[in-house]
């Protein structure tokens, strides 16, 4: 379990979320209280860019708690090689191949602990949100990405190679759509925004968000409706998998696409009928810490 209580000497935990459209910062009081939150947007273009803005950030949380004594933790897409140092597996592909952690510390000028951003979110919801009932939890992350994070008797699952929860790129069609990490058919190209996106246009023509193309099946929009109709079979599927492997106590949804109702009912539904078992119960919640789950996780790792 990760202990919330910073040592005797440290008043505060100060967490940061690098995602591929934002970069959150929050700083957590001794109890665990929010004190301040703050959000950049990701910059466009080059890994330094990036890098300088989490520096910025993380300067503005530190002044604004006058520079006390505090741990950082930083939540990224994909993972640091154990290997080489490297951060890899990263949708944001101008961050792969950098020693962010090493450049990171230099420039900062302390040690911090960082972790894939889908632990983060779902360390967070495992003992503080949705899932806090339940000792083994998989946490799924459908957003611009897709990933997940593995809580087993409440602690996290990084995996001997740190790629445990790389849920988004297992395979579920060999010949469909192409993934930017090289394969085909991953999970991320069905179950992502950019895909549920993607689908739409090559339907109709038309660039519309995910969230009016939710908005409009809502209202029986035909082809929006069929788009999400295949989102949730993509779903079911999917985590019908993950299931087989882990068969956890609880799965928590978060990301852009959580709010998707269909999920936790025909998507809920389609899973039961896919499960190897005669019998499966397990609950699919719906996040309790929204787009906050992931800043509080990197907080909650915080060394």
């Amino acid at each position: 379990m990760i202990d919330m209580q910073p040592k005797a000497s440290l008043n505060y935990r100060i967490g940061i979320d690098v995602g591929g459209t934002k970069i959150e910062g929050v700083v957590l009081d001794k109890d665990g209280n929010e004190c301040i939150r703050l959000k950049y947007a990701t910059p466009r273009g080059s890994y330094s860019t990036i890098l300088q803005r989490i520096v910025d950030l993380y300067k503005d949380l530190s002044f604004s708690v006058g520079n006390e004594a505090h741990t950082l933790g930083i939540g990224t897409p994909g993972s640091i090689s154990p290997t080489t140092g490297l951060l890899r597996n990263c949708n944001a592909t101008q961050l792969n191949g950098h020693p962010l952690h090493r450049e990171l510390e230099r420039r900062i000028g302390k040690p911090f602990a960082i972790e894939n951003d889908a632990n983060c979110f779902a360390l967070a919801e495992a003992q503080l949100g949705a899932a806090k009932e339940y000792e083994d939890v998989l946490a799924l992350v459908l957003g611009t990405g897709v990933g997940a994070g593995l809580v087993v008797r409440g602690h996290l699952v990084s995996g001997r190679n740190r790629i445990a929860g790389e849920w988004g790129h297992m395979v579920l069609d060999p010949q469909g759509p192409q993934c930017y990490c090289g394969r085909r058919g991953c999970v991320e190209s069905y179950l992502s925004g950019p895909a549920l996106e993607r689908q739409y246009t090559q339907i109709t023509g038309q660039k519309l968000s995910t969230e009016q193309i939710v908005h409009r099946a809502q209202f029986n929009d035909q082809d929006a409706c069929r788009i999400l109709d295949h989102f949730t079979e993509y779903f079911a599927q999917a985590v019908a998998s993950a299931v087989a492997l882990v068969d956890p106590q609880a799965i928590v949804i978060g990301g852009g696409l959580a709010s998707i109702d269909a999920l936790y009912t025909k998507g809920a539904h389609r899973l039961r009928n896919l499960v190897f078992s005669d019998f499966y119960e397990t609950p699919i919640l719906r996040n309790q810490l929204g787009n906050s789950a992931g800043v509080i996780g990197a907080a909650m790792i915080g060394i």
